[in-house]
């Protein structure tokens, strides 16, 4: 049970820290999310939005990251 605790602290600092990214990268006014090939389509009663390059630039840039940390790991 004590490693479930563990667990759930570890997801909350991480919560935390994308939370505060996500606060500090809005002031920065990026254009992540509004990038050319996120598609939005605008019907009657319905807004879909499918933010498709944001999504694989975030992949690779988290791919990365995750990559150099396994790295320095060993």
């Amino acid at each position: 049970m004590a490693e479930f605790g563990k667990l759930l602290v570890l997801f909350g600092v991480v919560l935390l820290v994308a939370g505060i990214l996500l606060i500090l990268l809005s002031r920065t006014h990026l254009p992540i999310g509004r990038l050319p090939g996120d598609f939005l389509y605008r019907g009657k009663n319905t807004t879909v939005y499918f933010p498709l390059v944001t999504s694989l630039i975030l992949s690779v840039v988290l791919s990365l990251v995750l990559y150099l940390i396994s790295r320095f790991k060993q």
